[in-house]
């Protein structure tokens, strides 16, 4: 069986794991302050904060800008549930709207139709390392500053919407020249063991906070606010006589451990001159083959502006349904080939239809979502197995439809 996306493990990950692991220090401590430092520097933003999830950045970055209740967030409905959930979570409301027909990323005529005096924050998604419309998002965000609403010292500080990004597939991924972590206020990144760069488990916020904020301080803030509230982590409490903290917030506890960064060191070090330059060329054979097939739609995953980070290939077929695609699934798994969706939309899930939320006012991202299906990308797939998989797809199509 052709599996879907397993991590790289090689003896570069198991050797920095074992230093980690024989340094005694396997909580965070010098690994993943130095993983931070270095994501900062290939983003271009200005203060980076590694944590246990993408999601926990994600809900750590909407308490800090103080939504809560009676606030709205905009997010695409195309996207995975953690986007929606951590909005339920601080209590305010996801505004789901539709995304393109073309790249399944957000719409930003249809985020603009969405903004009223309640949003707080509008939330892209990155859908399979394609990174959204930052520059017209970010003028968004502008020209309703006057429908802005602050309630919170922080809001009233940025004085518009904040816009944070899930980045969660896009590390790497380039708009305009420039990274994303450093395309808008905040961007998220996810290291789950499926993403292109992974620690296992763990996630990263990047800090582009336009001024009057000092990403330094807020930096300096999140450490605390993501360790229990506590004013000194475990490496400053080893300083001879600096064992007294305090704890100065009721925070939370979801800091990134120096195991996890060791793996993200490694897979820094060679994500652009290895990795990624291994995924390009599997999405190159997999637009070869399928390409002259105009029962195929390929992914968008470059154009003059944007450069992806090719993290999924969701590759969607003419003309079929739902039920179609899901037989077809079947078949390619008959083939001994893993694929996958990319995703169930969030209002087509159980908790989020008895919210109300209803797929019919998203047609765009049913289109998407009912013809597509995510093709295995990953460092250890053979270009005979891709050709497999090629092969598997098209005979599945065959047998369906």
């Amino acid at each position: 069986m052709i599996p879907f996306s397993p991590p790289r493990i090689d003896d570069k990950i198991i050797n920095e794991v074992t230093a980690a692991l024989r340094s005694g220090w396997i909580t965070t401590g010098p690994r993943t302050k130095e993983f931070e430092k270095r994501l900062s520097a290939y983003c271009g933003n200005k203060n980076t904060i590694c944590l246990s999830s993408a999601t926990a950045g994600l809900e750590i970055m909407l308490r800090w800008f103080g939504v809560g209740e009676g606030d709205e967030v905009i997010l695409p409905a195309y996207t995975y549930s953690a986007t929606a959930n951590v909005v339920m979570h601080v209590g305010a409301k996801p505004v789901f709207v539709d995304v393109n027909a073309d790249d399944f990323n957000i719409n930003v005529s249809e985020i603009e139709k969405a903004i009223n005096g309640h949003t707080k924050v509008i939330m892209p998604v990155d859908f399979a390392g394609f990174p959204c419309d930052y520059d017209e998002i970010n003028a968004l965000a502008k020209k309703h500053a006057g429908l802005f609403r602050p309630k919170t010292e922080r809001q009233q500080q940025l004085g518009r919407i904040l816009v944070l990004s899930d980045s969660a597939h896009s590390f790497g991924a380039c708009y305009k020249g420039k990274k994303c972590g450093s395309l808008t206020d905040v961007s998220v990144f996810s290291f789950h063991a499926v993403k292109n760069l992974t620690t296992a488990e763990g996630g990263s916020v990047a800090l582009n906070l336009p001024e009057p904020f000092d990403n330094e301080e807020v930096y300096k803030y999140l450490c605390m606010y993501t360790l229990h509230g506590q004013n000194k982590d475990a490496l400053a409490k080893t300083q001879k006589g600096n064992w007294k903290y305090d704890i100065v917030e009721a925070g939370y506890k979801c800091n990134m451990t120096d195991v996890a960064a060791a793996i993200g060191l490694v897979e820094l070090d060679r994500y652009d001159n290895d990795t990624q330059l291994k995924r390009k060329r599997i999405f190159q054979l997999y637009n070869e083959g399928f390409k002259n097939d105009s029962r195929f739609q390929l992914p968008v995953h470059e154009t003059e502006y944007k450069n992806g980070c090719y993290h999924l290939y969701p590759l969607r077929i003419v003309g079929i349904t739902e039920q179609e695609r899901d037989a077809i699934i079947k078949e390619i798994f008959e083939s001994e080939v893993s694929v996958n969706v990319h995703f169930i939309p969030v209002p087509m899930m159980s908790f989020y239809k008895k919210q109300g939320y209803d797929i019919a006012h998203y047609p765009v991202t049913y289109d998407n979502f009912s013809r597509e299906i995510s093709l295995p990308v990953y460092y250890d797939l053979t270009e005979e197995q891709v050709k497999t998989v090629i092969d598997a797809v098209i005979l599945a199509l065959d047998k369906v439809h």
